[in-house]
């Protein structure tokens, strides 16, 4: 089946295109459905998403809180047990990860952190940015090797 031969159920509904300023006996005539004056009847007119008419906006009048740490690192988390998709003796890099599919490209900017849920029972050589303590411990009981790059 195709896009292209897609019917509606028969009984089902297509609804017609209303077609406006076409004539004062089409009901949607003379206006076309704007109604008289005002900012929206305007060709152009009409106002931004969040504009209140000139009182202050919502999202100024509520306080704010926090901040963002524009040196913050993000990485791109992998799970322990996420590795036992490979082979034994693999030696598992971030780019080996992106070209499997484990983890997105656009999520490892800063590198990639494995943490350690899950068990894995492959003796792999890890090598990865960051590593919790708990990853490490497992990843190296499994026989493997952790390295940071």
């Amino acid at each position: 089946m195709k896009l292209n031969d897609l019917r509606p159920q028969v009984g089902g509904g297509t609804k017609k295109r209303k077609r406006v300023g076409r004539g004062t006996s089409s009901g949607h005539g003379k206006t076309s459905g704007r109604g008289h004056k005002g900012q929206k009847s305007r060709s152009g007119g009409g106002v931004r998403p969040g504009f209140e008419g000139g009182q202050m906006p919502l999202i100024r009048r509520l306080p704010k809180r926090g901040f963002t740490n524009i040196f913050a690192k993000e990485y791109a988390i992998i799970n322990v047990e996420d590795l036992n998709k490979f082979e034994d003796n693999t030696v598992v890099t971030p780019e080996l990860l992106i070209v499997e599919g484990v983890i997105k490209r656009g999520k490892a900017i800063d590198g990639v952190k494995v943490l350690g849920d899950g068990d894995i029972n492959k003796k792999l050589t890890v090598k990865a940015h960051k590593f919790s303590k708990t990853a490490a411990e497992k990843i190296e009981a499994a026989g493997g090797k952790v390295e940071v790059i």
